[in-house]
């Protein structure tokens, strides 16, 4: 039956949303949020793609280029930390266009870009847009999300990602044996261009938001948006808890919720450096066993399947079962296998099969720390606390790379290194541990 929203009702609407079933303006709006994670994971492979034609017509060094493959980390762990706090102030709507038009002016920039400061400064700015962006979704999917979707709406959102990565790069290396390198950032300039009004047609402000900041006329606005996405309107303007905090960058730090900020940070960080030890150094990697470098990006492709496939997994299962203790378990097989693929392999066939795997557990363990995000900040700090999560995160990519480098050289041998750099998605494991269970989590143990 369709709801009557003509005659208003006395409830909390974000509790109207968590009960009833998702109708197509939320599967919309979570499909909206999916593309633009994707935006990311082309972004991070085209300019893979796109460096051995920067380094032919400029004739720079590896360690310039290096420069220009981390200026976009930094722009991101900039943007996910400043950019994340201001969402939760001026909501997920202009934070998510906004971003949006940063990344559009980046990429279209770093096309003209003539030297190597110009494209590094247009990396930064692209990177600070992606960021911001990362931290807005997280929000803007959790948000659209009823109750028993949530976790499976951000699992979607997350595995945008690995599946932006490969359809980038496809796109990618069709794009560049027509043109040169400019034609890959002309291309994310102009689907991310293309975002813009979609965006602004399919992500309203989100309720929760609304309830939490109450905006002029937020009665008003929450009624437009609960009619839009066929629940019923409400009478009144929900009570707020006394307690009731900022949505400052600083309120992530304070009694209550620090402990959960600094735990969730620190699985992050860990993670994520296990996490780019395989989306960085693979395609090296497997050229050291012999391979040529064509079949070394094809094992990479596989990497971002099984990574894709490993976040619908964890989703799914996080309809059902507590998604804290999923991801520990994903974060635990996450050791297994990274130590595995240090073992090396005989064949192509074989590699393959370790990475893909490999690729679906680390990602299913970045999958649900995005979820908890979600789950244990509240609606006024989640886009700060996911944004500063994510931002420090960023450290422990951009350092992972330069991590094993110094292993190698130090002759640790890739079971030696694969050792060390599993360690990440165990520490991150311990630490959910130790973040102990949610009021939500505890319920769901003693029914069963």
């Amino acid at each position: 039956m369709t709801p009557d929203t003509t005659a208003h009702v006395h409830a909390d609407p974000r509790q109207l949303i968590d009960d009833a079933p998702m109708g197509r303006a939320q599967i919309l709006a979570v499909a909206a949020t999916v593309t633009l994670n994707a935006l990311d994971g082309f972004d991070v492979l085209a300019i893979s793609f796109a460096a051995p034609g920067i380094v032919a017509e400029w004739g720079i060094n590896r360690a310039e280029l290096g420069v220009v493959l981390a200026m976009e980390l930094i722009g991101m762990a900039l943007g996910s930390i400043l950019l994340g706090g201001l969402t939760d102030r001026i909501g997920r709507r202009p934070a998510n266009l906004g971003c949006l038009l940063l990344m559009t002016i980046g990429m279209l920039m770093s096309a003209m870009a003539a030297s190597v400061t110009e494209l590094a400064t247009w990396r930064v700015l692209t990177g600070v847009g992606i960021g911001g962006m990362l931290a807005s979704i997280n929000a803007t999917a959790a948000e659209y999300a009823n109750r028993k979707s949530r976790n499976l709406c951000v699992s979607l959102m997350a595995i945008g990602y690995p599946l932006g990565a490969i359809i980038g790069g496809t796109v990618a290396a069709q794009l560049l044996r027509l043109f040169d390198w400019r034609a890959v950032f002309f291309f994310g300039a102009g689907v991310t261009a293309l975002m813009i009004p979609l965006t602004f047609l399919l992500l309203k402000e989100t309720v929760p938001y609304l309830c939490q900041r109450r905006p002029p006329n937020a009665l008003e606005r929450i009624n437009r948006e609960m009619r839009r996405l066929g629940h019923p309107t409400v009478a009144h303007l929900p009570e707020l808890p006394a307690d009731q905090s900022d949505g400052s960058l600083l309120a992530i730090f304070k009694p209550g919720l620090i402990r959960t900020t600094l735990l969730l940070t620190l699985a992050y960080f860990m993670h994520i450096a296990t996490f780019y030890f395989i989306i960085k150094w693979v395609p090296e990697i497997v050229v050291g066993m012999g391979f040529d470098a064509a079949n070394a990006a094809g094992v990479l492709i596989w990497a971002n399947i099984g990574g894709a496939l490993g976040g619908i997994l964890l989703g799914l299962l996080g309809r059902y079962l507590p998604i804290r203790k999923v991801t520990i378990a994903a974060l635990c097989l996450s050791v297994v296998m990274v130590i595995l693929f240090g073992r090396g392999a005989d064949s192509l066939s074989e590699v393959s099969l370790i990475v893909g795997v490999t690729g679906f557990c680390t990602n299913a363990g970045v999958v649900g720390l995005y979820a908890l995000f979600a789950q244990r900040f509240p609606t006024a700090q989640r886009a700060s606390g996911t944004g500063f999560a994510i931002g420090v995160g960023r450290g422990g990519a951009a350092l992972s790379p330069i991590v094993v480098g110094i292993l190698f050289t130090l002759d640790f041998g890739l079971q030696g290194v694969a050792i060390t750099m599993a360690l990440g998605a165990a520490i991150a494991a311990v630490a959910l541990l130790m973040l102990g269970a949610s009021p939500a989590e505890t319920a769901k143990d003693h029914t069963g």
